[in-house]
């Protein structure tokens, strides 16, 4: 069966206080909505459906090219299952597991949601969750299981009880769903909660009292969690992000010498045996050679090519895109 990615991209972040859709803040050097359609795509997505709303202009001019990509316009700010609803009629065009993600969440990796399917799959699952045990679960959806350890439901934070706040295990909003199950419970959704909207979250206890087949799998490691929504996540993404990024670089024999006096941006290639010295800035889609000396005070500008054996360092000696 094929798969659908939903990427929702609707909501305005009062809490950035920014003019720019939320989704396009960069996280080394690329907007967060790169990275979670880049995820969608290694998964095995064949199509996405990226939900917006606030800003949507700004985000259709910079991947409105993309034809593997459907925009969905949510006109009303009613809620993330409001959200995913205002994809029903693209949903109803073919039968499709559907993976549903969000646009401020980019460190989930494709990993995780080929894990979700192939439990999805293997279970006959209706529904699936990736959940996480997290040390400080504050501000997540709690897991509730029965005493088997089955899914029971996801009590959301704002309306969970004192016993329910100290539960650990949370939903991150990582959902794979057969799409017809996904219509149908679309059409049962209803905002009978604190704040008054449509949770996506909801789906999973209308599915299970309709004697749906629900999964729940803890799939999903604490440093893929983290969404940002103020300007400090934002700052603690990036950071997660460049660790990533630099372990990488090292696993390809690439030698850092200093980890917080190094930023590398995404997209990059260094050959093996290239040293890469304190204070030095690498642009994404940069090209570097093996036996390379880059640094110290060196600035290596977007989409370089430095060819291999090169030494660059200080200001005097940029390299030129």
């Amino acid at each position: 069966m094929s798969v659908t990615g939903i990427v929702l991209a609707a909501g305005k972040s009062t809490r950035m206080k920014t003019r720019k859709a939320k989704a396009l803040h960069q996280v080394c050097g690329r907007p967060m909505l790169h990275y979670v359609l880049r995820t969608c795509w290694d998964a095995g997505c064949d199509r996405v459906l990226v939900v917006v709303g606030h800003e949507k202009e700004q985000i259709i001019a910079r991947y409105g090219s993309d034809r593997r990509i459907a925009w969905v316009e949510q006109t009303e700010q009613l809620g993330t299952g409001h959200a995913a609803k205002a994809c029903e009629a693209e949903l109803a065009k073919h039968k499709s597991d559907v993976f549903i993600l969000t646009s401020d969440g980019p460190l989930v990796r494709a990993e995780v949601l080929k894990t979700l399917w192939k439990a999805h799959k293997e279970e006959h699952a209706d529904a699936t969750m990736g959940t996480c045990v997290m040390d400080d679960p504050t501000g997540y959806g709690r897991i509730i299981r029965d005493a088997k350890g089955e899914f029971v439901e996801i009590i959301e934070e704002l309306d969970c009880t004192p016993e329910q706040r100290e539960l650990r295990e949370v939903f991150p909003s990582l959902y794979c769903v057969k799409s017809e199950e996904l219509l149908y419970a679309f059409a049962r959704l209803k905002n009978q909660n604190k704040k008054h909207e449509y949770y996506l979250t909801d789906i999973f206890g209308i599915l299970r009292a309709a004697g749906r087949k629900i999964t729940a799998v803890q799939a999903v490691a604490q440093e893929d969690v983290l969404g940002v929504n103020t300007r400090q996540q934002l700052a603690e993404v990036d950071a997660l992000m460049q660790d990533r990024i630099q372990r990488q670089h090292r696993e390809n024999g690439v030698t850092i010498v200093s980890t917080a006096a190094t930023y590398i941006e995404d997209g990059v290639s260094i050959g093996p045996d290239t040293v890469v010295q304190p204070f030095t800035f690498i642009g994404r889609d940069s090209s570097i050679g093996g036996d390379c000396q880059i640094g110290p005070f060196a600035h290596v500008p977007r989409e370089s090519i430095v060819p291999e054996g090169t030494t660059v360092t200080g200001e005097a000696a940029r390299i030129a895109p």
